[in-house]
């Protein structure tokens, strides 16, 4: 006679291994990394308009800014800057510095060299999974006279090496 496993018995640790393999299913990126990560992202876009201000290499602030922050070279950006029409996406590095800073012969005049002091957040709400996340509402941009101008945003956040990095923004 073989040495076959009770039938009960071979099913309960079936499901006692499928229980322990969702057991240690990874965890759910924490709303307050969402939060960071725009708290960081609003830091840079200030940062930027200071350089500026001060007469300093803006074009490679707004670029480590980009490379930092952004999910190009790791998988697709969708990327849709507020204020264009005429070219409406952008797909690379490149044409999402351009939004940034500017450049001559394109409808970009360099949103984040408009002089900006502070980015406030509003999230209407913040999703999150074991990989991914995406957050919505206001977000606040404050003018050297202490004015405020409100924009509506979309954002998507990919884990890349660890850290969350952004393939959309709308």
């Amino acid at each position: 006679m073989k040495n076959r496993p009770h039938p009960v018995l071979a099913a309960i640790s079936g499901l006692a291994l499928a229980v322990m393999a969702t057991s240690v299913a990874a965890e759910p990126i924490p709303e307050q990394a969402v939060i960071d990560a725009q708290k960081v992202w609003g830091e840079g876009i200030v940062a930027i308009a200071k350089v500026h201000a001060d007469g300093g290499d803006y074009a490679a602030r707004a670029a480590e800014h980009v490379k930092d922050l952004y999910a190009y070279g790791e998988t697709s950006v969708m990327f849709k800057p507020t204020l264009a029409s005429e070219d409406q996406f952008r797909e690379t590095f490149e044409e999402a510095l351009s939004c940034f800073i500017g450049q001559d012969g394109t409808e970009d005049k360099g949103f984040a060299i408009s002089g900006w002091t502070k980015v406030r957040w509003e999230s209407n709400g913040i999703y999150t999974n074991d990989t991914s996340a995406m957050a919505m509402g206001n977000y606040y941009f404050t003018a050297p006279d202490g004015s405020e101008t409100k924009v509506e945003y979309t954002f998507g956040y990919v884990l890349v090496d660890g850290e969350l990095r952004i393939n959309l923004h709308h």
